[in-house]
């Protein structure tokens, strides 16, 4: 199958230089890029998946995606992150922890972690609730931020179902990291679950010396 060549090759074909030195300086230069916007990306994939879809099965899915991640283009990582999404997500096996894990690790940064944290880890986690004191303890305990981060934000989708108890113990645990990817992760998460319960984060911030900047976060939504 030559799922990975052909979409390089369509994804080439329309590179723009421009937009790839102005996507490489805003991500800092960890990585390059093709300099297509998403929509044309989407389209290309989409494209491609059409043409093998046939040929698409679990396994050949999951060889494309850690495929795909050897490469250094980001676009190509994006396009790893959208398949584990549509062929993978709602059939997710006890085994692909090691996957998301995997994912998550690989040429990690917050643009692939925070998709794969809130879509995949979460939906999985869903699926497979009775694993998630053992997954999110590895992942928050982890000498590693993105598995950190990770932990702290893969309920951003849950709202109701968010497990407040967990949410607060793991946004005490990294409160104090200095980190600001770690402390944005505790606002974002806080601010989200402030949608379903304002007057639980408000008691929650209140009670706790949160940094600054993942105080501003967790408040401000709430009026």
């Amino acid at each position: 199958m030559n799922f990975v060549s052909d979409l390089i090759d369509s994804l080439s074909a329309v590179a723009n230089t421009a937009h790839a030195k102005s996507m490489t300086e805003y991500m800092r230069g960890r990585y390059s890029y093709f300099g297509i916007k998403a929509p044309e990306r989407k389209a290309i994939l989409k494209t491609t998946i059409d043409h093998y879809k046939p040929q698409l099965d679990r396994s050949t899915v999951i060889t494309i995606v850690k495929q795909l991640y050897k490469h250094p283009q980001r676009e190509l990582h994006y396009c790893a992150v959208e398949l584990v999404t549509r062929f993978l997500k709602k059939k997710f096996r006890k085994e692909d922890i090691s996957l998301i894990k995997h994912l998550i690790i690989t040429r990690a940064w917050w643009d692939t972690v925070d998709m794969i944290a809130k879509h995949h880890l979460g939906g999985y986690l869903k699926l497979f609730p009775e694993e998630t004191i053992k997954v999110i303890q590895e992942f928050s305990t982890a000498n590693h931020l993105w598995l950190n981060r990770s932990a702290i934000i893969f309920q951003l989708d849950y709202k109701q179902g968010t497990d407040t108890s967990l949410l607060f113990s793991l946004c005490l645990q990294h409160k104090d990291t200095g980190e600001f990817f770690m402390n944005k992760a505790i606002g974002w998460a806080l601010r989200e679950y402030s949608k379903t319960n304002p007057q639980a984060v408000i008691e929650f911030v209140s009670k706790n010396c949160l940094a600054p900047l993942s105080e501003q976060e967790a408040l401000r939504k709430i009026n």
